[in-house]
């Protein structure tokens, strides 16, 4: 039998195991940085972490509605229930004469936000812990 922290907990997992992921998929693309004909693949995992959300808290989970002043304004957003994490190729850099289109600069910046997000997960997981260590602590001076 497993012990349920949080629902947050769970969710906060597969945050961190998606941008692990994408942090081994960044340094392949440097690694390959001179590897003739390389194209520099990413992975998109967002609306996957939607799904999972909508899976762990629940379809029914409070929701706060943007307010509209007008019904034109600011369409539905898009539905994220068949969503999967993608693995895609970053177009757009200008490729090297032997074909290759790494670009360094824009690998270190995607790779830093990776890192800054990853830490921040693992810093509200810490949180999360210390919440709960709380907890006990204050229950163990009652008895």
């Amino acid at each position: 039998m497993s012990l349920e922290i949080s629902k947050a907990h769970s969710l906060m997992e597969e945050a961190l195991n998606f941008r692990g992921m994408r942090q081994d998929m960044i340094a392949s693309n440097i690694a390959n940085a001179d590897t003739p004909f390389y194209k520099p693949r990413d992975v998109r995992f967002e609306s996957t972490l939607a799904q999972k959300q909508k899976e762990i808290m629940g379809e029914n989970s409070q929701t706060l509605r943007m307010a509209k002043t007008d019904g034109e304004h600011l369409d539905a957003l898009p539905d994220l229930s068949s969503a999967t994490a993608s693995l895609f190729y970053r177009d757009g850099h200008m490729a090297k004469n032997d074909g290759n289109s790494v670009d360094i600069d824009v690998e270190t910046t995607e790779m830093s936000k990776n890192s800054t997000m990853y830490n921040a997960v693992i810093a509200a997981m810490k949180k999360e812990k210390m919440m709960y260590e709380a907890v006990v602590d204050a229950s163990a001076k009652l008895s």
